[in-house]
């Protein structure tokens, strides 16, 4: 079992419970951060659609107004393809089946580790009703918006090589 902190660790203030998407997490009211004790492991779902990759335009930093895979967080106790899943869905409003992996990416100094999925839609529609969304598109290899992180070109790329192997 994770120890929990009780004070908060930018100002000292005595955390509190409070319900953050379902679940309870300790908050400080005083600075508003939530503290997260899961792993650092973050998840994207490559999505192909009618010929089109589904990306979301990213309304939080990093890469705030730039354009990303749909992703984020897995919680303590989620299985990483259920992350990912429910990741996509909060994000574009699509129900995608995860495949199987296509690479883990981490970079030195940096915290958390990504894995990347290919995805299946198989229901919803469309929409950006996320709070961490602007947007939510699909765009064709040949005509990419201007992507968040350096590793998206990376991730085309062994997508691409990948999906013509199968």
């Amino acid at each position: 079992m994770i120890a929990e902190d009780r004070y908060c660790s930018f100002c000292a203030r005595l955390l509190e419970k409070t319900l953050i998407q379902g679940v309870e997490r300790p908050t400080c009211l005083k600075c508003r951060r939530v503290i997260y004790y899961d792993p650092k492991l973050a998840v994207a779902v490559v999505i192909e659609v009618n010929g089109k990759v589904i990306m979301v335009k990213r309304a939080v930093d990093p890469g705030k107004g730039l354009w990303g895979f749909p992703g984020g967080y897995v919680n303590r106790g989620e299985r990483v393809e259920d992350g990912a899943a429910r990741e996509v869905n909060e994000e574009t409003g699509l129900i995608v089946s995860i495949d199987r992996l296509i690479g883990l990416f981490s970079e030195p100094d940096d915290p958390i580790v990504l894995a990347v999925y290919f995805g299946y839609k198989v229901g919803g529609d469309l929409n950006s009703e996320s709070i961490e969304v602007m947007d939510v598109e699909g765009f064709c290899l040949n005509n990419l918006p201007p992507l968040a992180f350096e590793r998206d070109s990376r991730i085309f790329e062994m997508w691409n090589e990948l999906k013509f192997y199968n």
